[in-house]
């Protein structure tokens, strides 16, 4: 059965009070057990709406649960997306502040910079290699409003693909030319390796995962426009954190990105 309107209002309002206190909630789908993708990102557009009425606005998207190893961590089997908001993009080597979050854990990522706007339905990664300005290594703070991240693919899209912040570096490298698939990311914690990684982890593509991304939004009505940037997806499993560990990414052609826990 499909979740009626007034389900969906108090899902959303349920996870905006989640962010604001810091107290999270119990999976969305132990009391909608039939919630589809479709009542989720019902859920996440009433989320948005309530944010974006809070004074934030929309910068960009991010996909999530593009690589095999994300998907396992969590156990779903699909890719997730959901808006950029203004208010969680940082700049490269941000002090983050480690209690603004429930659970949170970080992951490397390559962001993509479009030039031109992209909309589907029939989209594909010739066309998103044609949009794209130039890339930027990446560093996301995932969080999950999910008490424990007991979670479902409905939980987490609604929850608007468990988006925490993002810290980006400090240049946008050209791409023209770089099979995106073969660049290499290393990541380290407190100077110490913990993971390695390539593009093809972001649904075989970095440029794949944006076709995905822009097709599924055309089920939606969305598209997305010249200026924004895409977040495509974590290159290793997410990592828990500490206060006072710094994490770096660098990624091949792209450059570093650093945060600082506080």
């Amino acid at each position: 059965m499909t979740v009626v309107d007034a389900e969906v209002a108090a899902m959303a309002q349920a996870l905006h009070a989640a962010r604001r206190s810091g107290v999270p909630i119990e999976p969305l789908t132990d009391s909608h057990a039939d919630m589809t993708m479709a009542d989720a990102y019902r859920v996440q557009q009433d989320l948005v709406a309530r944010l974006l009425a809070d004074g934030d606005r929309v910068v960009g998207y991010k996909l999530g649960l593009t690589s095999a190893p994300m998907q396992k961590m969590l156990g779903v089997d699909s890719p997730d997306f959901a808006p950029v908001l203004a208010s969680h993009v940082h700049a490269d080597n941000a002090e983050i502040e480690a209690d603004a979050f429930i659970n949170p854990r970080v992951e490397a990522e390559i962001a993509l910079v479009l030039r031109e706007d992209l909309a589907g339905p029939d989209c594909t990664a010739l066309d998103v290699a044609r949009a794209v300005g130039g890339a930027v290594s990446a560093i996301e703070i995932v969080d999950s409003r999910i008490a424990d991240w007991r979670i479902k693919l409905a939980d987490t899209i609604a929850d608007l693909a468990s988006s925490g912040a993002i810290v980006l570096g400090s240049a946008v490298a050209p791409v023209d030319g770089v099979d995106l698939r073969l660049v290499g990311m290393v990541f380290t914690r407190d100077g110490d390796v913990i993971a390695t990684g390539a593009g093809a982890a972001a649904l075989g593509s970095p440029l794949s995962a944006i076709a995905w991304l822009v097709n599924t939004l055309h089920e939606v009505g969305e598209s997305l426009r010249a200026g924004q940037f895409v977040m495509t997806g974590a290159l290793h499993a997410a990592v828990g954190i500490e206060p006072g560990q710094v994490f770096r990414a660098e990624i091949d052609r792209l450059g570093p990105v650093a945060l600082r826990v506080v």
